[in-house]
């Protein structure tokens, strides 16, 4: 029952042979057929084959040219440079011995001298000086030993000129010391606030103002005062006052305050500023 149901589908089983064989008659026609992956590694091989490798030595030698005439020209302006500088070293030898001449020259310059004078030179020329010119040259001679005297070697005139200096100088520090004494130097000042403490509420602190500021002393200035609450209906005088160092103490202010027994309780201090 299969078999005759098999006969009767049109399938064809036999496909794959008649394609095996076409396509062996194709490739009897025209050569095998290669894939694509094949053709592409063959183009790229036939590009980088020989006419790629002979491209990268042209694109080589070319460079290799340009390389070469580049060292050509600078071999040639290095060459150029050398022959400048032995030229000038040359000229500065040149220089260098016509402003030094050597000890040699002379004697050759001399000789031709020599030579050149006349045998029969007039005898004028070599003949002695006469008398006048010689009572001349006795008269420079005394002018000289005049001058020798003048002069004097023991620097005699120079120690009276370095004592006289010395008096100038000594003149000058002396002034300069007097002024310096004369003139005033800084007075070295402080400024002080001192808390005045009374005994209790009913202290007249007016009246207590009135007694401190009553002191005075020499370096001392009062200053502004205000009345600060302390506490429990209690003022303290807090006033201000500016005293020489050399001349006022802290000590002795505070002293002088408390000799007010019946205003004040005690003194404090509660800022002090060098001024």
């Amino acid at each position: 029952m299969a078999a005759d149901f098999l006969m009767h589908e049109k399938i064809w089983f036999d496909k794959f042979k008649y394609d095996d064989a076409e396509k062996r008659y194709y490739e009897q026609m025209n050569g095998p057929v290669a894939s694509p992956s094949c053709q592409q590694s063959a183009s790229t091989t036939s590009s980088a084959g020989p006419g790629g490798d002979q491209n990268e030595l042209v694109t080589r030698i070319a460079n290799l040219e340009v390389e070469n005439q580049n060292l050509h020209s600078v071999v040639a302006d290095l060459q150029l440079a050398i022959c400048k500088l032995e030229t000038r070293l040359n000229t500065l030898e040149k220089s260098s011995i016509s402003h030094h001449p050597s000890a040699t020259p002379p004697t050759q310059h001399v000789t031709p001298m020599k030579k050149v004078e006349s045998p029969a030179a007039p005898p004028k020329k070599v003949e002695l000086p006469s008398a006048p010119p010689a009572k001349k040259i006795g008269a420079s001679e005394a002018d000289g030993e005049e001058d020798d005297d003048d002069i004097d070697l023991f620097g005699s005139g120079d120690e009276e000129e370095d004592q006289e200096a010395a008096k100038v100088r000594e003149e000058r520090l002396r002034q300069y010391a007097e002024k310096k004494s004369k003139k005033p130097g800084l007075i070295a000042k402080s400024s002080i606030l001192l808390d005045v403490k009374p005994w209790d509420d009913e202290t007249d602190m007016a009246k207590m103002e009135e007694c401190v500021r009553s002191i005075q002393m020499d370096g001392l200035v009062w200053g502004a005062s205000k009345l600060v609450p302390v506490g429990y209906g209690i003022k303290k005088l807090q006033i201000q006052c500016v005293v020489e160092d050399d001349k006022v103490g802290t000590d002795i202010l505070e002293e002088e305050i408390t000799k007010f027994e019946d205003y004040v309780q005690s003194v404090d201090i509660a800022a002090f500023n060098k001024i």
